[in-house]
């Protein structure tokens, strides 16, 4: 969430930075300064007010003794009057403030001047790449048909005990699950990460302090008996710890990780760019989070970056590192790097990895803050996050860019964790 000294002291750079997300702030953000000019007016009227009644409780006790009873009474009556009409002050003061956050809420987060212009995905800017495109025969099966063939993914299986997107992973294929999300667990430990194992489901106010609600109130999976929400990604709980916390300079930064199933209601759709694995409403990802000083938080982002793209050599999986345009944007964030890896039966890439900086805007929501040693004063902190990674599109990847006649290979990175070099 934006903070109000942001949008008064930089009105047109805060409309003008969040048309590059194609959002039209001009009305919203008048409304918001109206709406705090007379938040600021009952403010001052009710601080009046409460003077004016403290004064009269002195002056009260004193004409008493000084015999002055009418003129008590009358200071008497005065202060029943304000009392009455501090009472409408607070009131109106309470929904004018309750108007304005709704209304802040619904403001997405300022892109970083170094954000390209577009509109989706065919504008964003690739960084750079890496690994080697494999050379497989014509021949060569998707994921979908390998994992039927080797008996490693049931599909059908998952719709008759749940529903498409549900996928039942067995065998080898459950372990290639369990082993990839040791992996990245022990790569994330020992890049200095604390490992956490938080719940899979939240509170409103957990969802509304990393910005799922309202934005993606609909892609969210409720329990509505218990007001819980499923976990679109270990991002939410992990980053809501430091839901009103005040850290110290000291103690930053804060990085934390955790392996998590992850629900999203968004994955409903048709067609091959959804088959298989591609898009899950249930799916296995690992996260990193970190908590960092506003000054530190854009060197922090390359160095989750280069963390990412490390795990993603060791799996020697071909990637490409994208800068996202404005109009491909999530709503929270200020830049974001997406990370894709090329399928290679399916000659596509797949998106894998996003890492994020979201500067202040998530901890404003949660008061998520620090303060320097020795310094009363509190700022708000950044947070940033990434995948590290999720598992659908990488087991997709290693399965059809590793297959041969023989089975399927299994990078050197990870045999020991599986137990298992083939699949076959």
């Amino acid at each position: 969430m934006l903070t109000l000294k942001q949008i008064r002291e930089n009105k047109e750079e805060v409309i003008r930075r969040l048309a590059v997300k194609h959002f039209d702030g001009a009305a919203i953000v008048g409304k918001i300064i109206e709406l705090d000019d007379r938040r600021k007016a009952i403010q001052l009227q009710l601080d009046t007010n409460l003077a004016e009644q403290n004064s009269l409780a002195r002056q009260i006790g004193k004409l008493f003794a000084e015999g002055k009873s009418v003129e008590a009474n009358d200071a008497k009556a005065r202060t029943t009057n304000l009392k009455e009409q501090s009472k409408l002050l607070t009131q109106q003061l309470a929904g004018v403030e309750a108007e304005q956050r709704q209304l802040l809420l619904q403001i997405p987060n300022l892109p970083h001047d170094s954000v390209p212009k577009g509109v989706g995905a065919n504008d964003n800017v690739i960084v750079r790449s890496g690994g080697e495109i494999p050379e497989l025969p014509g021949d060569v099966l998707p994921h979908w048909d390998l994992a039927k063939k080797y008996d490693i993914i049931d599909f059908e299986l998952g719709v008759k005990i749940t529903g498409s997107g549900f996928p039942v992973y067995k065998g080898k294929g459950a372990k290639l699950q369990r082993a990839l999300i040791n992996f990245f667990l022990d790569c994330n430990t020992a890049a200095g990460y604390q490992e956490v194992e938080p719940p899979h489901m939240v509170n409103e106010d957990s969802a509304m302090g990393t910005g799922q609600l309202p934005d993606k109130d609909s892609q969210m999976y409720h329990i509505g008996l218990d007001g819980f929400y499923m976990i679109p990604t270990a991002e939410v709980p992990l980053t809501n710890m430091f839901r009103d916390v005040i850290l110290t300079s000291s103690m930053l930064p804060v990085k934390v990780t955790a392996y998590t199933p992850c629900f999203r209601r968004e994955a409903g759709s048709y067609g091959k760019d959804v088959r298989g694995l591609n898009r899950l409403h249930q799916f296995d990802k690992v996260e990193i989070v970190q908590v960092q000083h506003p000054d530190k938080s854009y060197q922090s982002l390359e160095e989750m970056v280069l963390h990412v793209e490390g795990i993603l050599k060791k799996l020697e999986l071909p990637y490409r590192i994208v800068k996202l345009c404005g109009g491909d944007m999530s709503f929270t964030s200020a830049l974001t790097y997406d990370f894709e890896v090329f399928s290679a039966a399916q000659k596509k890439w797949l998106e894998v990895s996003s890492v994020s900086n979201f500067e202040s805007f998530q901890a404003n929501r949660m008061m998520l803050r620090f303060k320097d040693d020795g310094d009363k004063r509190t700022q708000l902190a950044h947070t940033l996050n990434g995948s590290s990674l999720a598992l659908p599109r990488i087991v997709a990847a290693l399965l059809e860019n590793n297959q041969s006649p023989n089975g399927i290979r299994i990078p050197a990175a990870i045999k020991n964790y599986c137990g298992f070099d083939l699949i076959s």
